[in-house]
């Protein structure tokens, strides 16, 4: 196997990696508060909480898959990746934050805030992606209209339980 392949390889599975520790480690640090969804007023088209995690895992590894390709095309267009790759971290970071705000610390409105500027900085990173990879930028897609649906849902439970 040529080294590059293998170097790819390595960049696929540390890029997906990244997503799912973030997902996985913020999904530890809420456990105990996950009760909270059966508990509560949803509003109309909430899913069963089954499905969070399934969703969640998917969109981790097409997280990752559009970051490896960003990351392995970064020298065609270097400040696009670069940027692209910063915006993507922070929204890892806004992710990784949400579920301690709304599950552990029931701050609705703030969640959906800090909500709102998670899906900016994964608007962003799309739009860089696509100056860099088209393709990394496509599968960034569902993570975004997912994050804009949980908006709606984190919005509609705040009012729902004031």
């Amino acid at each position: 196997m040529k080294e590059s392949t293998k170097n790819n390889i390595k960049t696929y599975i540390i890029a997906i990696a990244i997503p799912l520790a973030v997902g996985l480690l913020s999904a530890f640090l809420t456990k105990d508060n996950m009760s909270l969804y059966s508990e509560i007023n949803s509003p109309p088209l909430a899913p069963p909480a089954w499905l969070f995690p399934v969703a969640w895992t998917v969109l981790y590894v097409l997280m990752g898959i559009s970051s490896a390709l960003v990351y392995i095309d970064r020298k065609a267009e270097p400040i696009a990746a670069k940027a692209a790759l910063t915006s993507y971290a922070v929204s890892l970071v806004f992710n990784f934050f949400w579920s301690i705000i709304f599950f552990n610390l029931r701050a609705y409105l703030f969640a959906f805030l800090w909500l709102a500027v998670m899906l900016y900085f994964i608007i962003r990173t799309i739009l860089l992606y696509k100056k860099v990879k088209p393709l990394a930028a496509y599968l960034q897609l569902p993570y975004a209209l997912w994050v804009a649906f949980a908006g709606y849902l984190n919005i509609a439970i705040y009012f729902l339980n004031m």
